[in-house]
């Protein structure tokens, strides 16, 4: 593994939460070219406080995160999750299994609400989900999100990662891949 494995971790990582959702905190996951361990970490970091709004070129769409390596909060990262790698090469073992849990929750997260949007088209009038009936808009908002609360893979440009060919292109152009995982709130 070289050099790219020093941050890795041995032990497994937690039960995977259905949809990684919890009151209001969910992980995502930041997909970022690197050699090392910190630059992985610290890119990472970039593309979180990009999602927070700290870059003043982007907008907020998360209020707050906080990565693994950090230890004084009570209530966020580790605190809420457990133990997850603070960032790991995609082709390691702990890399692939973060990689699966955010895809997975990416792809679950999809499906409810293109279910919650079938179910309106089928049942609703064009006037109750104008009015956003049984939040039927708000299912179609989040059907076609970018980034939030749906999207939970980013590159390292801060751009949510939507359909499987694009986290398979970015699989294959890149080099020296690495997954930064952080607990949002939203």
């Amino acid at each position: 593994m070289g050099a790219g494995a020093a941050g890795a971790s041995e032990q497994s990582l937690p039960v995977r939460r259905r949809f990684e959702v919890f009151e209001m905190h969910m992980v995502i996951y930041a997909l970022v070219e690197a050699s090392t361990h910190d630059d992985a970490l610290s890119t990472g970091k970039s593309v979180f406080d990009r999602l927070v709004g700290a870059d003043p070129h982007a907008g907020a769409v998360f209020d707050y995160y906080v990565t693994f390596d950090e230890e004084d909060t009570s209530v966020a990262g580790k605190a809420r999750w457990g133990e997850l790698p603070t960032a790991a090469p995609v082709d390691s073992d702990d890399g692939e299994d973060l990689l699966e849990r955010g895809w997975e929750a990416t792809k679950e997260e999809f499906e409810r609400n293109l279910d919650r949007v079938k179910e309106a088209i089928e049942e609703l009038s064009d006037e109750e989900i104008m009015r956003d009936e049984d939040l039927a808009r708000h299912a179609f908002h989040k059907v076609g999100a970018y980034d939030g609360p749906t999207i939970f893979l980013y590159t390292e440009h801060g751009t949510g990662i939507r359909h499987r060919g694009q986290l398979d292109r970015l699989l294959e152009e890149s080099e020296e891949l690495w997954i930064v995982p952080a607990d949002v709130h939203f």
